[in-house]
């Protein structure tokens, strides 16, 4: 069973329980505006785990990033807006509406909104995630 993780939900009490490990570049849950960043080292891999970690957060949408672990999933979910994912590392398979795309390091697809979805780590990977809460239009 996988465990997820978001970052900045009582990540100091999931520390001290040794329930989790992380660099300390990755404590600083609020990304700095105006400072570069190496996309990749947003988020760190958890054995058995899915993390995830947002970088923008408003009422119009979001940016997250995530790490799956080798062998975990995320079960099927629909979203009320298109999303964009793209991989930042590893490889993922992704399953839109019960067809399966196999996105490679610097691939992305654009999920429709109201599509059923699932993510399935047959490797390690990571990947950013981007939502723009808007009317839906065809």
């Amino acid at each position: 069973m996988f465990r997820f993780y978001h970052l900045g939900h009582n990540i100091n009490n999931l520390k001290e329980r040794g329930e989790i490990k992380m660099k300390n570049s990755i404590e600083n849950l609020d990304l700095e505006k105006g400072k570069v960043h190496i996309i990749v080292e947003i988020v760190e891999y958890m054995s058995n785990a899915v993390v995830s970690r947002t970088i923008l957060k408003k009422t119009t949408g979001n940016v997250t990033a995530s790490s799956f672990d080798a062998g975990e999933e995320l079960d099927d979910k629909i979203a009320a807006f298109d999303t964009y994912v793209q991989i930042i590392d590893g490889a993922a398979e992704i399953t839109i509406n019960d067809k399966k795309f196999k996105l490679k390091l610097g691939e992305g697809i654009v999920i429709p909104a109201h599509a059923k979805h699932h993510f399935n780590a047959n490797e390690q990977f990571k990947m950013i995630s981007t939502v723009i809460k808007s009317g839906y239009e065809d």
